[in-house]
């Protein structure tokens, strides 16, 4: 178990290099069709480390752990490159649960569930919210959850790469998968509401220091998101580089309202007193556990620490939480709830009324910077999610545009960008405030929380094989707290929760169909196809004619022979001198070594069969790839250096719904119209547009 530990630290310590080799470009990772349908995913044979933390006993396999980033080790410059990536981990990482002080006090007691704002009722509340953000976020995901990543990348699509690699049993495992999935599909419902509610909610400031502009709200948050979801073709490189400066002028500015609240009341710190959260559910019971569905709110930005731990590393993020946001949010709800111990009417909004008259519209602006900040890290992750889902198999091609040409993570897709867009602005209009929000918010975030529990358990017992006296009790008491979350929220379903999983179901089912589609489309062509090793002795024996320069064929099954090939050489009866028959594969790893990229392997007779591998987190270019062959491997002129003497054919297939594939009828129409809006293979694969030949068939699917 110590091996698997060392080999894991060993990917922790290379996360940087991995960013760095995945500068080449994060994109989308299928292939079109006949070129789409790649050979299954070999599973990769990195073991992440086999106990998370030095605190288990070392029959456990615990043991100390080395430094946890490479920045965090010793010297200035080291602890000069800490900060700085803590600093730009707490822009990004901490903008949703660093908004949450805008609304999730106030749903406690004003909320569909809200309870009464008795002295006793607010020190219940304040200590669930204590032990809440200690235990959800400190103890589950900084200490545990976080270990559990591929090779530096995080996230429940990572999280689900690692499943797909376990020894579970077939159905287990894909019964496991298709949760994953739809944890991944809460995700962007979560992505939706995190705009709405956290622009709402600072724009709503406007109401208590002018109840007159009240009427204004809803059109200003409106015109800021329409502003916002426009500027997301930029880029966000400008803007990303005050991510970080901006989150922590909001989360020192909460900090001292928060500590100009307790000094009102320093009694309301009592509330750390586990007691009170117990004596709180002894007392209300049901209720009290409703209450819940409010106090999620304060823990909503969990899974954005996994998800973003590839591009901070654990340290980073463990520093700017425990240092910065966790001191600074408790301090401010704190101060809310010392307020309301004098005045229970200020649970209205108890954010703003913590706020000297003087600083309440500086304090507007700050937390409306700070809400964009929140929003544009949510989007920035549905751009990513969506990246990887191309990847793993389970979307289809999107456009993808790299806005930065240094940074890996600055990626703009259209497509999503509008969908987010025109959903978050329908739900302002729709729903008009943070509080009718609220409602709808919770039910992704805890899905999702709840989901990644019994991945990660998998993972812990099949992967890293830890003993079951520790996944056992660790994995239910993470499920317990869950599932409390969960089902108090499951609740607002008739109040607004039925959105996000409505959305959720809609993503599913398309995610879904698509990966079934690409296993049904596989299948039939490869069921059609013809291998190598009786199309190359046939070639011999019946050569065609042979014209000069380099023809490059999009192969999905290295072993087989493309269709568009046959259908060339049927057709035109003529084949190049040079023939290369090039497969894309797909690694479930965030990047590939540059040593692991390509292998170029001779067939004879002019034929050379040329695989690249890429990861999830990667961008293939077929024109780059050939260029980066050594000198010799492939006999004549060098690819790059004959650009204008290589030809690359492509296939189009126009499918059919008519063929026996046992998919149901709504799935085959949905994967039709899903491959018809598509992005074009050439474009995916880099290719330039005049030197692609594309030649049709069509196939009954």
């Amino acid at each position: 178990m110590n091996a698997r530990w060392a080999e894991g630290q060993k990917y922790e310590q290379g996360a940087e290099a991995n960013r760095k080799a995945s500068s080449r470009g994060r994109g989308l990772h299928v292939a079109p069709f006949s070129t789409l349908i790649s050979p299954p995913v070999t599973p990769s044979t990195t073991q992440s480390p086999a106990l998370p933390t030095q605190d288990l006993p070392a029959e456990a396999g615990g043991v100390e752990p080395p430094p946890a980033h490479p920045g965090a080790r010793g010297g200035g410059s080291a602890r000069r490159a800490l900060l700085t990536l803590s600093l730009g981990a707490l822009g990004v990482v901490y903008g949703d649960i660093g908004t949450s002080p805008l609304y999730a006090l106030k749903e406690c007691f004003t909320g569909p569930h809200g309870i009464a704002p008795t002295p006793e009722n607010v020190m219940g509340v304040l200590s669930l919210v204590f032990w809440a953000m200690t235990f959800v976020v400190t103890f589950k995901y900084l200490t545990f959850v976080m270990v559990a990543d591929n090779r530096g990348e995080g996230g429940i699509l990572a999280l689900m790469a690692l499943v797909g690699q376990t020894e579970t049993s077939r159905r287990g495992r894909g019964i496991l998968l298709l949760l994953g999935l739809f944890g991944a599909a809460l995700l962007y419902g979560d992505g939706v509401i995190t705009p709405a509610i956290s622009v709402l909610g600072a724009v709503e400031g406007l109401a208590v220091a002018a109840p007159s502009l009240a009427h204004a709200v809803v059109p200003l948050t409106v015109l800021i998101l329409v502003l916002l979801f426009l500027f997301q073709r930029h880029g966000t490189t400008a803007v990303g580089s005050v991510f970080g400066p901006v989150m922590l002028v909001w989360f020192l500015c909460i900090a001292l309202v928060g500590l100009r609240g307790i000094a009102r009341d320093a009694s309301i710190l009592g509330a750390l007193s586990p007691h009170h959260a117990v004596r709180f559910f002894a007392e209300h019971g049901l209720h009290g556990s409703l209450v819940l569905g409010a106090v999620v709110l304060v823990i909503t930005g969990g899974e954005a620490l996994y998800a973003d731990m590839g591009h901070f590393g654990r340290q980073p993020i463990r520093v700017a939480w425990l240092c910065v946001a966790m001191p600074a949010l408790l301090l401010n709800y704190f101060g809310q709830g010392a307020i309301l111990l004098h005045d229970p009417m200020a649970a209205q909004n108890p954010f703003y009324l913590i706020v000297p008259a003087w600083g309440l519209y500086p304090m507007i602006g700050i937390a409306t910077a700070a809400a964009i900040v929140a929003s544009q890290a949510l989007i920035s992750g549905a751009f990513s999610l969506t990246n990887q889902a191309v990847q793993l198999g389970y979307s289809p091609r999107v456009t993808i545009r790299h806005t930065s040409k240094t940074e890996v993570g600055q990626i703009y897709i259209p497509e999503v960008n509008w969908a987010l867009g025109l959903a978050t602005i329908a739900l302002v209009l729709g729903f008009k405030s943070s509080s009718n929000l609220a409602a709808a918010y919770g039910i992704a975030v805890t899905g999702t929380m709840t989901i990644t529990t019994v991945l990660f358990h998998r993972v812990a017992r099949d992967r890293w094989h830890w003993p079951r006296w520790v996944t056992w009790p660790l994995s239910i008491l993470f499920l317990a707290v869950d599932l409390s979350f969960f089902s108090a929220n499951i609740v607002k379903v008739e109040e607004g929760g039925w959105f996000p999983l409505g959305a959720a179901a809609a993503v599913f089912a398309l995610m879904s169909t698509w990966k079934r589609g690409r296993e049904a489309l596989r299948a039939q062509i490869q069921g059609a196809g013809l291998p190598l090793e009786l199309f190359l002795p046939d070639l011999d024996r019946n050569p065609p004619l042979r014209v000069s320069g380099t023809a490059v064929f999009m192969a999905s099954n290295p072993g087989g022979v493309p269709s568009v090939l046959l259908h060339h050489l049927k057709h035109n009866k003529m084949l190049h001198q040079r023939v290369l028959l090039v497969s894309v594969v797909n690694e479930e790893i965030p990047s590939v070594r540059d040593a692991d990229r390509v292998t170029v392997k001779a067939l004879g007779g002019g034929f050379f069969q040329v695989i690249g591998r890429y990861g999830f987190m990667e961008t293939p270019n077929v024109p780059a790839l050939l260029a980066s062959l050594p000198s010799g491997v492939i006999p004549g002129p060098r690819v790059e250096l004959s650009h204008m003497d290589t030809t690359y054919y492509l296939g189009r297939e126009t499918l059919l719904p008519t063929g026996p594939s046992r998919l149901a009828g709504w799935r085959k129409w949905l994967f039709i119209v899903m491959a018809r809006n598509a992005q074009t293979a050439s474009a995916f694969f880099g290719l330039p547009p005049n030197r692609v030949v594309e030649m049709g068939a069509q196939i009954q699917l």
